[in-house]
């Protein structure tokens, strides 16, 4: 009997890691757009032509594998009173007393707001990149509403960037979940410490994972 449990298809995972790949280049593309001292990260792209090229098609790819990772996981995110409860004792999070904490279902609340911020970010991004995206669609647009797009443009990509940041970290933070991107699989051990709601889910047959 197979003692671990699925937690990711390979379509999730694959699509999350293309996510990430294409983070990474949007990220690095629109930071050397963002001020001189970053221009050099042009380099990467083939130069300053091509890192304004590439930039916004690169931010439209992420966004449509993002999105599809947003539907197919978005019924797992919805708060409840039990996150309400996991978010004020906030101090036994952080002294990782899960033992004290509300059983948690797929996601806690914490992963639950990242996801709403990631959600949130990356459909600022997608309407205030098509308002100043140039060679297309700026010429739409007053002059107003595209120096305001700019700003807010930057503020979501600050945002976005800060939130994958804590992403990253908590998943090393909780050992087995960079593992679980990676193979798809968790033990029935990890899925109890740290989601024993879901883990019922599963154990009961009830679809955990749909």
């Amino acid at each position: 009997m197979n003692k671990d449990i699925e937690r990711y298809t390979p379509s999730e995972r694959s699509n999350h890691w293309m996510v990430a790949i294409l983070f990474v280049l949007a990220g690095l593309s629109g930071l050397a757009l963002f001020h001189p001292a970053l221009f050099w990260l042009t380099s990467f792209f083939g130069g300053g032509p091509w890192t304004r090229i590439l930039h916004p098609f690169l931010g439209v790819a992420m966004f449509v594998f993002f999105i599809w990772l947003a539907m197919r996981f978005a019924h797992h995110n919805r708060l409840d009173k039990a996150d309400g409860q996991w978010l004020r004792q906030w101090r036994d999070v952080v002294a990782n007393r899960e033992d004290r904490l509300p059983e948690v279902g797929r996601y806690n609340a914490g992963q639950k707001l990242l996801f709403w911020v990631l959600l949130l970010c990356m459909l600022v991004l997608l309407a205030t990149g098509f308002v100043i995206w140039r060679e297309y669609f700026s010429q739409l647009f007053g002059i107003g509403l595209i120096r305001l797009s700019v700003l807010l443009h930057a503020f979501a990509a600050w945002v976005l960037i800060l939130s994958i940041i804590v992403h990253i970290y908590a998943g090393i933070w909780v050992k087995g979940s960079v593992s679980a991107m990676l193979t798809g699989w968790v033990s029935k051990g990890w899925a109890r410490k740290h989601h024993a709601a879901w883990y019922k889910e599963v154990s009961k047959g009830e679809g955990g994972k749909r």
